[in-house]
Parts: C-alpha cells; sequence; structure tokens
C-alpha cells in the first residue's frame, strides 16, 4: 500500500511563527493553495493556518493581518501523518480529525504536505468515499 511519502507533494512553503498573516495571504495567493504550515524558528511545525482562519480570525474581528503573527492563530499540537505511515492511516486520521490535508513529518522534520486528493489518486473509490462522508458530516 501507498505511503505518505509515496503520494505526499514535497514542495512545501512554510509561513514563519513571527510572520504576519498579510505575507500569509500574499503567499497562499502566490501559491494557489488555501492553507499553509507554520513553522518556527527551530524548523519544527507548529501549526497550521487557513484562508478560513484569516477571514474568521481576523478580518472579521477588525484585526489588522499586518501585526496579527501566523504563531497567534496556531492552536494545540497539529495533526499530523508519519512520512512512513500507509494511505489507509492517512484516510483514518483525515476521518477522525475531519481534515482534507496533513502535514507529512519524518521525525521532526515536515518533508511535505497529503491532501485528500492525492490519497483518492492513491486508493480505489469506496475508501475514498468513505472519507469524504466523515469530513463532510
Amino acid at each position: 500500500m501507498a505511503t505518505a511519502r509515496d503520494i505526499m507533494t514535497s514542495d512545501v512553503t512554510c509561513i514563519g511563527e513571527k510572520e504576519p498573516l498579510s505575507e500569509a495571504a500574499h503567499k497562499m495567493a502566490d501559491l494557489d493553495v488555501g492553507s499553509l504550515p507554520i513553522c518556527g524558528d527551530d524548523n519544527r511545525l507548529k501549526g497550521m493556518i487557513t484562508d478560513r482562519d484569516i477571514v474568521v480570525k481576523v478580518l472579521a474581528q477588525d484585526r489588522d493581518p499586518a501585526t496579527v503573527t501566523a504563531g497567534e492563530l496556531s492552536q494545540g499540537k497539529p495533526v499530523t501523518i508519519g512520512a512512513d505511515d500507509d494511505a489507509a492511516e492517512i484516510l483514518r486520521t483525515m476521518s477522525q480529525h475531519k481534515v482534507r490535508r496533513l502535514p507529512v513529518i519524518d521525525g521532526h522534520r515536515l518533508v511535505g504536505m497529503v491532501a485528500i486528493a492525492d490519497v483518492a489518486r492513491a486508493l480505489p473509490d469506496r475508501p475514498v468515499g468513505d472519507l469524504m462522508d466523515a469530513i463532510t458530516q
């Protein structure tokens, strides 16, 4: 069975935890993505930021995205998947946490991102359909 390392996107751009959300928004626009991993000065994953986070937690509350840092919005321990975990584990983790993308970690280092589309390409239809049902409920 395919592993996260086999199906992930390895070209991942982080937003630094001390960088402003305006920079995160620019990176998302430039990369045409809806989320970015938040990385610390120690190169460890600190969380994830989504375009929705910026809108709901900053803009809708009349906060200035040029002064709010990415680290201020990281909450708790990020949900991740190990680089050598198989596709079934990816599905279980996505279903359990109701997420559509997961940072892929090798040791403590971020090595990629795996999205539901990556899993869909790697597996038969039924498990992916079950995942979509779990995420969208």
